[in-house]
């Protein structure tokens, strides 16, 4: 399976770089992972421009034929049991790239969510976009986990 992130902005702090770096590793023998950054625009002077020119960022390095994945409060709530059942089934169903985006702190334009073949939420409470990150990495490791029938932390 073919796993992309595209994130808006980049990871700061070297804490979320590490924890990020530790996830990745840890997903190499289940996945091919890309992380794709854009860089996070100035929302306090003109959000919808900024979100715009986010949009068009995200549009250029969006892959082709990727299954569009938006992460999103209001989205669909899994559990990790779950995540692993879809995931697994887009994998047997010929769709094995999915690509994740995550937005930055004014979310993403609606042009960037026409995109989305599907929407999911990691809860009801607002992640910054860097702990998003690191909690969607973790998640994707503990559902290949479960797919392979591999002992994970309950």
């Amino acid at each position: 399976m073919r796993i992309t992130l595209v994130c808006v902005g980049r990871l700061k702090e070297r804490y979320w770089q590490e924890a990020a770096a530790e996830y990745l590793k840890r997903l190499t023998p289940y996945a091919r992972v890309d992380v794709l950054e854009v860089p996070d625009r100035d929302v306090s002077a003109d959000e919808d421009r900024a979100l715009a020119a986010e949009a068009a960022a995200i549009a250029r390095v969006l892959p082709d034929g990727a299954e569009v994945v938006i992460l999103d409060i209001g989205g669909k709530a899994r559990s990790s049991e779950a995540l692993a059942e879809w995931l697994e089934e887009l994998g047997t169903s010929g769709r094995s790239h999915v690509a994740f985006v995550i937005g930055g702190a004014a979310g993403l334009h609606p042009d960037v969510l026409a995109r989305a073949d599907e929407r999911i939420s990691l809860g009801p409470m607002t992640l910054p976009h860097q702990l998003a990150r690191v909690v969607l990495l973790e998640q994707l490791y503990r559902a290949f986990r479960i797919i392979r029938g591999e002992p994970y932390h309950r």
